[in-house]
């Protein structure tokens, strides 16, 4: 197929275990200045010696087998030598050509329906120091090298060439990052705890590696960049050169870096210090949580939730967590108002779903579901609510918020009232209702529905405005 986009990722995790993959150092380091989280191991001070962390092991096993990964025999540590600032020992520890796990996938919704992705292999490694650039990475006037980060047990989850959009590239790194929150081994909000290499390239032209995407978006936006670039070159009867780039979220384009490194660049040979693992027959004995797929297929037997809603609840266990705790008996409203309303409400405002408080959003639920108020009114109750949260103001609960605000459903002689002056107030609306102008009716309910607030009910007040229309004709 013409200018067909190859795309195949490589993912890097930090695993959330209590200290480095080779030493004991604390990896809580965010919080705290840099260089404090070090010792002789993760510094590669002469004759230190790395003792391997078995949680970390154990962590990269759940994601084999939660990939459909067949777990080897034999794996085996590597060190790959290659100097930069942030590399202290000038090689990593990671794992070549015996690596932990092969031949896995996972599936996405892909451009045209569900697709399987096929992962190459996952491997367990270090992760290497932070170089920070005072100014921009292009015009910084120094940089500082930070290792608090150096020896972070990491695991590398390689792709298969299997996609053929940015769009579904962040679609699998959705689907990924929702896996590794179930299976809880990494933490998706600390900064830095998932990093993306993408390669890219159009069919029949050269591969272009973009290095170190450190948030979802970045990836879409850089790869979106990517494929425009090279068709440009493309078209321009140029050749797309084989190189490394970088993506400069800031400005949303990747710059070249180097011409890409071969893997003999790296003089790959077993790490000395660690014996080779065998750890195949270790896979038996773990058990793996529920995961995002089969929690969606429960979330539609058990709650009778529509397809779209489950995907979209089952999207994170922060959000799968907390539908649970407000579900109740009314699991369809719950669902309806979290997939629907609260999500795009939270992401408006760049906020988290475990800020809500479960017990709040219950409250506003059993005023729905009692129709003691309209959804517009819901609505205006969950903005409300959501502003105090964000300001860090004591939060109502939405029945004081429906008490302050006024907001409890309209009915009987109020609403009648309100419908007589729209009547009188709108002669033109009223005589085009007459001549038979379907829109005119709209016109008028949006007119009461003004008045009330939105706290009539449409389709009552549909019926109330009809039936006295009809007495006046």
């Amino acid at each position: 197929m013409a200018d067909e986009i190859i795309i195949g990722l490589e993912i890097h995790c930090q695993l959330h275990t209590a200290s480095k993959l080779f030493c004991g150092c604390d990896t809580d380091f965010r919080s705290d200045a840099p260089n404090t989280h070090t010792c002789p191991v993760c510094l590669g001070l002469p004759g230190s010696m790395p003792m391997l962390n078995k949680k970390a092991v154990e962590y990269a096993l759940m994601v084999a087998k939660a990939l459909h990964c067949e777990v080897l025999s034999e794996c085996e540590f590597s060190r790959k030598n290659y100097f930069y600032p942030d590399l202290n020992k000038a090689y990593q520890i990671t794992q070549y050509d015996k690596p932990l796990a092969e031949n896995g996938h996972i599936l996405i919704e892909g451009d045209n329906g569900e697709k399987k992705i096929r992962i190459t292999r996952i491997h367990l490694e270090e992760d290497p120091g932070r170089s920070v650039h005072m100014g921009s990475q292009e015009r910084g006037r120094y940089t500082l090298v930070d290792y608090n980060r150096a020896g972070i047990p990491l695991i590398e989850i390689v792709t298969e060439p299997d996609l053929r959009s940015p769009k579904e590239a962040r679609r699998l790194l959705n689907k990924m990052r929702a896996t590794l929150e179930y299976l809880n081994v990494f933490d998706s909000e600390a900064e830095g705890s998932l990093r993306v290499d993408a390669n890219i390239s159009i069919k029949g032209s050269n591969r272009v590696e973009i290095k170190n995407i450190s948030s979802y978006k970045g990836v879409e936006k850089a790869l979106l960049f990517e494929v425009t670039r090279q068709k440009n070159v493309i078209r321009r009867g140029l050749t797309v050169e084989r190189e490394t780039r970088h993506f400069l979220e800031s400005r949303g384009v990747t710059t070249s870096s180097r011409s890409k490194e071969e893997e003999n660049d790296y003089r790959y040979f077993p790490e000395p210090d660690l014996l080779p693992l065998q750890v195949k027959s270790w896979v038996d004995t773990i058990i793996l949580p529920e995961l995002p797929d089969a929690r969606r297929e429960r979330f539609k037997t058990r709650y009778g939730c529509f397809t779209e809603h489950a995907k979209t609840l089952t999207g994170s266990k922060k959000t799968a967590d907390f539908f649970e705790s407000v579900a109740g008996n009314n699991p369809a409203l719950a669902s309806t108002w979290i997939a629907d309303y609260l999500l795009g409400e939270l992401n408006y405002r760049d906020m988290s779903i475990d800020s809500v408080p479960p017990s709040h959003f219950t409250d506003l639920l059993n005023h729905l579901a009692t129709e003691a108020i309209t959804d517009k009114s819901g609505v205006e109750i969950l903005r409300a609510m959501l502003d105090q949260i964000a300001e860090g103001k004591p939060i109502e609960t939405p029945t004081a918020i429906i008490a302050r605000l006024g907001l409890a459903k309209t009915g009987g002689d109020e609403i009648a009232g309100m419908i007589g002056d729209v009547i009188k107030e709108n002669p033109q609306a009223v005589k085009d209702y007459y001549d038979g102008k379907k829109e005119a009716l709209n016109y008028l309910v949006g007119q009461v529905m003004k008045k009330s607030r939105g706290r009539a009910d449409p389709a009552q007040l549909n019926t109330l405005l009809v039936s006295r229309l009809t007495k006046e004709e």
